[in-house]
């Protein structure tokens, strides 16, 4: 087996800062007992009930837009809690230097805002059907289906701002880690 090299970096340590491209993967469970990491776990199970709901229905229109926004926050979150329970987002150019940031902003900006207009567009299109729901209706009825979208949506954009202003506290508080 070959030698390590040693390198001695500007701060004086032996070990490049962050963690190693080739070590050994293992799961950061300070992270996931954290309140961001219940959070992130909560995010993702109300995030896919959102949008296989509205993906396991027939759905027109905004509906499209709603269900992509939901796909494409979970997937960026999905990723998100992946690097942080890993304890590998010093491996993301740019942003890993900035993580505290980059999940304020995810939460904040893309999580709680594309959801809010998410849960916005199948509220809506609930209360479009809602004359669906009286009885003796034998149509094909999709009140249900939008309408617990619609919660979904709405629990989990909460969800969003309340892990998008502990990482601002955390910032605010001049920490840089999520955790």
């Amino acid at each position: 087996m070959p030698a390590r090299r040693r390198i001695r970096w500007a701060g004086g340590s032996a070990a490049a800062p962050g963690p190693s491209a080739r070590g050994s993967l293992s799961l950061h469970r300070a992270y996931l007992r954290s309140p961001l990491g219940l959070l992130r776990l909560g995010q993702l199970a109300l995030g896919a009930a959102f949008w296989v709901t509205v993906a396991a229905h027939k759905y027109e229109g905004a509906a499209h837009f709603a269900l992509f926004a939901a796909v494409l926050v979970w997937l960026l979150t999905l990723a998100l809690f992946g690097l942080s329970l890993l304890g590998r987002w010093e491996l993301v150019p740019w942003l890993g230097s900035r993580w505290l940031l980059t999940n304020l902003v995810h939460d904040l900006a893309l999580g709680m805002g594309l959801y809010a207009a998410a849960t916005g567009i199948m509220g809506h299109k609930a209360k479009q059907r809602s004359f669906c729901n009286l009885p003796g209706y034998s149509q094909h009825c999709l009140y249900s289906a939008y309408l617990s979208a619609s919660i979904c949506g709405g629990i989990t954009a909460c969800l969003y701002l309340f892990s998008g202003l502990y990482c601002l506290s955390r910032r605010c508080q001049d920490q840089q880690d999520i955790i």
